[in-house]
Formats: structure tokens, C-alpha cells, sequence
């Protein structure tokens, strides 16, 4: 009884655990052999990735003023007429399903193997594997070096997504957007890298 109790409260913290893990996943990467010194302006693709049928969407607006904000921030300036670097954003959306593994039996697998070719345990002594269904947005940011039509740098979140409206406002994309930029190590017109916060 006390074995079950405390397989009880391991599965209770891990799980608590787990909803406690906020946040997206961000990764980012970058051309190490990309001249990020000479960069200082910035302009956006036409159309954009996340564009629709010829009409800039209610998210690419958001997630161009998130991006100029961002990259504000770090010392550059915006100028569409004649950009060294263009950013272009990807969207999708997808569900995922995962598996997660019972837990081991606290007491071994072999434990009532004396049983074997008389009687199974009860059912409740079955644990299968416990199946996850969730969405999963993932939200692509490409710089492209605009003289040479070369991807610079690359960030990408991925977040689980419980309400899809929800994920379209500016409330779920600004602090998205800040997660990418954190991971770009770059200064306008400066090619030292600089430490991720």
C-alpha cells in the first residue's frame, strides 16, 4: 500500500511538473559566414508567408509590429525602399499525438510471475500507455540578406495551442515574437555576438 502511494504522488508531481512547463520551445540558427556588421536596415518580404491570397493577413500585421519592435530594439532601422536585411515569416498549425510509457512496476515485472498459466491480475493492474492529442503552432522568423537573397538567420517557436482564435491575437504573438528575438545574438552594424538572456 505504501509502494502505491508513493507511485501515486511520483505521477501527481511529475504531471504537475509538466503543466507547469510554460513557454515555447525556441531555436534559432544563423550563416556563420554572414557579414552581420554590415547589416543596419530592415524591410519585410512582399508578400509574406503568412499573407493570403494576395491581402496581408490580421496575423502578419501583428507579427510585423511585434518584429519591428524587436528589431528596433536591437539598433536597426526600417527602410522598405532599400532593406539590407528582409524578414519573412512561416506559419502552420498541426496535431500531434504522443505516446508516454507506463511507469515501471515499483515492484518489478516479474513479481507475480508465479501467477503465470493460472490467472492474470486484475485490470486495474494493466497499465498501457497513456495517448496525448494537442496542437502544436509553430511560428518561423527568416532573415534574408537582401542583396544576395540568402537566408542570415532563422528563429522558430513551437507551442502547444489550446485555442486556435486565441493564438492569432497580438496577446499570444508579441511575447512569442520576444522569444525569437532573445535567441538573435546580432546588434545592428556589429557582428559580435552577443550573449543569449
Amino acid at each position: 500500500m505504501r509502494i502505491l502511494v508513493k507511485l501515486g504522488l511520483i505521477v501527481t508531481l511529475t504531471m504537475s511538473l509538466l503543466a507547469c512547463a510554460t513557454g515555447p520551445d525556441v531555436m534559432s540558427d544563423y550563416d556563420h559566414n554572414a557579414n552581420f556588421a554590415s547589416y543596419r536596415t530592415f524591410g519585410f518580404m512582399s508578400p509574406l508567408g503568412t499573407d493570403s491570397a494576395g491581402y496581408e493577413t490580421l496575423v502578419t500585421e501583428r507579427l510585423k509590429t511585434a518584429t519591428k519592435l524587436q528589431l528596433e530594439q536591437k539598433g536597426y532601422r526600417f527602410d522598405p525602399n532599400n532593406p539590407d536585411l528582409l524578414v519573412n515569416f512561416q506559419m502552420q498549425v498541426r496535431k500531434q499525438t504522443e505516446f508516454i510509457p507506463p511507469p515501471p512496476m515499483p515492484w518489478g515485472p516479474d513479481y507475480y510471475g508465479y501467477r503465470f498459466g493460472w490467472y492474470g491480475v486484475w485490470p486495474g493492474y494493466a497499465f498501457g500507455p497513456d495517448v496525448i492529442q494537442y496542437t502544436e503552432g509553430i511560428l518561423n522568423i527568416d532573415l534574408i540578406d537582401a542583396a544576395r537573397k540568402q537566408l542570415v538567420w532563422e528563429g522558430i517557436a513551437k507551442a502547444e495551442i489550446s485555442d486556435p482564435q486565441q493564438a492569432k491575437s497580438a496577446a499570444f504573438l508579441d511575447p512569442l515574437v520576444a522569444d525569437i528575438f532573445r535567441k538573435y545574438p546580432f546588434l545592428a552594424g556589429s557582428g559580435a555576438v552577443q550573449a543569449a538572456k
